[in-house]
């Protein structure tokens, strides 16, 4: 049977059952958990000193009636970055590389803030939609552009973080066939192939870290429009 590049991206089975839940608790299940001592190892100290900072980096911007989504945005930033990260080891399934996962993250909670700011404060969440001093002649086609700006939100977030960790998967495949094909023609250019490689998974790195704290920033950002 032949195989494409793309078949990477397919989700896992065993016997008919998709494997994509057990891709989604495990990384999960990798962190350390407190236990009832009153002085905490090294990893638990660092666990938490890590969960403050990005506690306060993300809630830093949004308004006080907003910072009660700090129990819902911190624990997806962990969860996608544990998952975009484990996701790069070898024989392993990213998750997020699946646009339908990504959209069923994104649409509730961009649907949660638009309909917060829809309850709290309705006249500020309808106001985005139309800029002070538009001239009156702009004010329909305005109003249009901007709706669907706000409809496009969800799609643009899950899209993105699909796009950036499938073109970083599919990269890193093909500059590792080519440096396994050029062994045997030059070794000089597998070497420079596979430093290349070297590079590249440490770009990779930080791009499944930052796709996960953009698409949080995000959200972040559209709850405080919002509140």
């Amino acid at each position: 049977m032949n195989l494409t590049i793309f078949d990477q991206f397919l989700s896992p089975q065993i016997l008919g059952f998709p494997l994509i839940l057990l891709a989604v608790i495990m990384p999960a299940m990798t962190l350390p958990t407190q236990n009832n001592r009153w002085l905490t190892n090294r990893l638990s100290t660092m666990q938490l000193w890590m969960i403050n900072l990005i506690t306060k980096q993300l809630m830093l911007p949004i308004n006080k009636p907003g910072h009660q989504w700090s129990n819902i945005l911190t624990p997806l930033i962990i969860f996608l970055m544990m998952i975009n990260l484990l996701g790069l080891l070898p024989y392993t399934f990213t998750p997020t590389t699946q646009l339908s996962m990504n959209m069923a993250l994104a649409t509730p909670l961009w649907l949660a803030t638009v309909l917060k700011g829809l309850r709290n404060q309705p006249t500020n969440s309808l106001g985005h939609l139309l800029p002070e001093g538009t001239p009156p002649p702009l004010i329909p086609i305005l109003i249009i552009i901007e709706t669907i700006s706000l409809l496009i939100r969800p799609i643009a977030l899950g899209v993105r973080l699909t796009a950036n960790l499938t073109a970083g998967h599919l990269l890193i495949q093909l500059i590792s066939t080519a440096t396994i094909t050029m062994m045997t023609l030059s070794m000089t250019l597998s070497t420079l192939t596979m430093t290349i490689l070297l590079l590249l998974t440490a770009l990779e790195l930080a791009v499944a870290m930052i796709q996960a704290y953009v698409f949080v920033l995000l959200l972040s950002l559209y709850l405080q429009e919002n509140t």
